[in-house]
């Protein structure tokens, strides 16, 4: 099964945009970890043709958020339609359990013991900036830990937050999320030649 761990980075803010759609903000970089290459990339908005014919052999789409902000975003560059990708979005699997959002801070350093590097709005300063290299590794390591809370919480069945001095358990159902259905639907592809 061919995995892609994703995330996406911005050049621009909700506020510049006057509302909150992803689809109205403008895409700097996408990072991914393709477990056929056993490597971590990146992509900027000049480099999409290249990750197009990436992400159209996966089996699996995982993200953060990513039914919400990173396929949205992505899907305004990209000629097909991403969601019709099977996908993990882990933020969705925890709302389901608690109601609630939850960002990939807490649960990394409650799960994984370990905190994020920065957060998208420095990601924007630092492309504003020029410090794109810097917005990449940024970008890379929100892969990097996505990655592992995925490949936690198929093993252990949870992920974990803090809640004031207490650590809570998710308890998550994932017996489903690397299922090959039988009769699956074969991906179609929309940028390689005919």
């Amino acid at each position: 099964m061919r995995k892609i761990f994703f995330d996406t980075e911005t050049t621009n803010y909700f506020s510049d945009v006057g509302k909150n759609d992803p689809t109205a903000l403008d895409l700097a970089v996408v990072c991914l970890y393709d477990s056929a290459a056993d490597a971590y990339k990146s992509f900027t908005q000049r480099e999409l043709s290249e990750l197009w014919p990436i992400l159209e052999k996966a089996d699996l789409l995982i993200g953060f958020n990513s039914e919400h902000f990173d396929i949205p975003l992505l899907n305004k560059y990209y000629s097909g339609d991403l969601s019709k990708i099977r996908g993990v979005d882990l933020l969705k699997e925890v709302k389901k359990v608690l109601g609630r959002r939850i960002k990939l801070d807490t649960l990394a350093e409650a799960t994984l013991g370990r905190k994020k590097t920065g957060d998208g709005t420095e990601s924007v300063r630092w492309w504003r900036a020029g410090e794109i290299d810097k917005v990449i590794k940024y970008c890379i390591e929100d892969v990097k830990i996505t990655k592992e809370l995925y490949e936690y919480a198929l093993e252990n069945g949870c992920l974990r937050y803090r809640d004031g001095r207490i650590i809570r358990e998710i308890p998550l159902v994932t017996n489903h999320w690397e299922r090959i259905t039988e009769g699956a639907e074969t991906k179609l592809t929309h940028t390689l030649p005919f």
